[in-house]
């Protein structure tokens, strides 16, 4: 069985017009809620590396994490360019080229790719949106990455800011 991790990255700010789409950061919604987040995600599960979109909102969500997660700034995290995408088939194609050696991955990326994503993979479970730092753990009934189909995974555990 393989685990799923994905949060979605934290608000980001629409306050510079003159920024590209990968060059915004967080709002103060989303410079309060990272935190927030990994304060709560590390009384959940150990510390983990994370594979991130280069985005700097994904990146500065990241940073986040760590700030209320210190023992996750102790891993060693990817910036991996091909997360930077808005389509779910991108992400389940980076999936299926993953190590099966790694059992679980945790992936900070953006919507609509994740929401759609979970929505393929937990058909039953789904959810019609992923808030911005919202976070999902999804077990899939498969033992090799490259095995991973539509209807494979059942949302295990979710947590969103306004929970906390």
């Amino acid at each position: 069985m393989k685990t799923l991790h994905l949060l979605r990255h934290a608000k980001s700010a629409w306050d510079e017009p003159g920024l590209s789409d990968r060059e915004r950061g967080l709002n103060k919604r989303g410079k309060r809620d990272a935190p927030r987040m990994g304060e709560a995600l590390s009384r959940r599960m150990a510390p983990m590396p994370v594979a991130v979109s280069p985005a700097v909102r994904a990146q500065r969500t990241l940073e986040g994490l760590c700030e209320g997660w210190p023992a996750l700034a102790d891993c060693e995290h990817v910036t991996d360019e091909d997360l930077y995408t808005f389509s779910s088939e991108d992400l389940f194609e980076w999936l299926l080229g993953r190590d099966d050696r790694q059992q679980s991955l945790f992936i900070i990326g953006h919507n609509p790719a994740l929401t759609d994503l979970v929505n393929a993979l937990a058909r039953d479970d789904g959810l019609p949106n992923l808030p911005t730092a919202g976070y999902l753990e999804l077990q899939l009934q498969i033992d090799r990455w490259q095995d991973m189909r539509q209807g494979c995974a059942l949302i295990e555990f979710s947590l969103f800011p306004r929970q906390l």
